[in-house]
């Protein structure tokens, strides 16, 4: 796969852009808040239909488009994979509230729903900020999980997507439950919860072996970048941590895995079947509990993942450097995983990357970019590469929502 072409129009603070890009490496340097990281939330909106920054997506609209006829935001690109060219579009227009915008998708000029767009144009995005998903809460890991297999496997979106369509069926159905125990005419609880509890069954084991076998892999590739990060000085290992024991343990091991206290035990890997046996297990003994809380209490939608260095969850003791490292090499990973799976490398984007690694950081990822067969990377400091780098990327400057070719003549070093 390779993008070859970025379209944008009235995007963030490109008001129009037309960029090509020429060579497996490309290298936009410019000051902060010109439009870096701009372009490469594009290339990533493309692939995710989702934005990275924007909790609404008029966010991403430039104020400028308020002086068109019609206010609009444009975001399309071309790639080649496998020797066939996809033309992928999306369309922000206003819904005549002034506030919310219509989304449109296109694929080769044909209207499209956002989920048939995941999966054609893989990417893997590193922001500064991504520590998060070390130090932050559970939510930002579950998001990275979902947006990272999403793009890999067709199954598992329709599949997180009806889940995610049940729970809040059936967090009503519980509330109203709830409510019902007040009166004593009130419906046997386990007859109107049968049909929900199979649907959230039947979607949610899906999800959870998906996440569990994923991680899986995951760790393995993420324990070699990471000791390469860390001069062999320190071991990662990545633990999944459902809200219920899904099979994959006894429970008194479950209970000292969830603890971090078998970090390194090798886990099996989970069939869909053998997770629904014990969700739905997990769901008739604990009934009272939900109806009382009024809300599901049990499935993907309460998921974590855990970080550990040599035995020591990153999360709690490990330094701003230790949780950077760990979170770089789970994006490497994930370049890997993505790669073996779908036999097609996804697009490295990486936004300022170099500004806080050391220098045996800084010469490990370059030589993981030497081997990316497409990578996009920002920074605000030509030397924090070297010339050998620069010889071999595009280099491309940025200022104020423009991006122009760094002239030969000029170029550093």
């Amino acid at each position: 796969m390779f993008l070859s072409h970025l379209s944008l129009t009235h995007y963030r603070n490109y008001r129009h852009l037309e960029l090509d890009f020429t060579q497996p490496l490309t290298l936009l340097q410019g000051s902060n808040a010109q439009g870096k990281t701009n372009l490469l939330e594009a290339i990533f909106f493309l692939s995710t239909s989702k934005s990275v920054h924007a909790v609404q997506e008029r966010e991403v609209v430039d104020w400028q488009a308020g002086e068109e006829p019609i206010p609009y935001c444009r975001v399309a690109a071309q790639t080649q994979l496998d020797g066939r060219t996809l033309e992928l579009e999306i369309i922000l227009t206003p819904r005549g509230d002034g506030i919310n915008f219509t989304k449109q998708v296109q694929i080769n000029g044909v209207n499209k729903r956002s989920m048939d767009l995941v999966g054609l144009m893989r990417t893997v995005l590193f922001l500064p900020e991504d520590i998060k998903l070390v130090d932050g809460g559970p939510a930002e890991r579950r998001r990275y999980l979902d947006i990272a297999l999403c793009q890999m496997d067709g199954a598992y979106c329709r599949a997180l997507s009806a889940f995610q369509r049940v729970v809040t069926q059936r967090n009503s159905l519980l509330k109203s439950l709830r409510e019902q125990e007040l009166s004593p005419t009130a419906p046997a609880a386990d007859a109107q919860l049968a049909f929900w509890d199979e649907k959230l069954v039947q979607h949610g084991a899906l999800v959870m072996a998906r996440r569990h076998n994923f991680i899986r892999i995951l760790e393995v590739f993420a324990r070699d970048r990471h000791a390469e990060l860390s001069g062999g000085q320190e071991q990662l290992a990545l633990n999944y941590l459902p809200s219920f024991n899904p099979g994959m343990l006894a429970d008194p091991e479950f209970e000292l895995y969830c603890e971090g206290l078998l970090p390194e035990m090798a886990l099996p890997e989970l069939e869909p079947a053998q997770v629904a046996d014990a969700y739905r297990r997990k769901l008739a003994a604990r009934r009272r509990r939900e109806i009382g809380a009024g809300t599901t209490l049990y499935g993907p939608h309460r998921d974590d993942l855990r970080f550990l260095a040599n035995d020591r969850d990153l999360r709690a003791y490990g330094s701003r450097g230790q949780q950077r490292s760990a979170a770089l090499a789970l994006k490497l990973a994930e370049v890997r995983a993505m790669t073996d799976s779908t036999a097609t490398a996804p697009l490295l984007l990486l936004d300022d990357v170099m500004s806080e690694l050391d220098a045996q950081r800084r010469s490990t990822l370059l030589s993981v970019l030497a081997d990316v067969p497409q990578a996009v990377v920002t920074t605000t400091d030509w030397e924090d590469f070297t010339p050998e780098f620069r010889r071999r990327a595009q280099l491309l400057h940025v200022s104020a929502g423009t991006v122009q070719p760094y002239q030969q003549a000029t170029q550093p070093g």
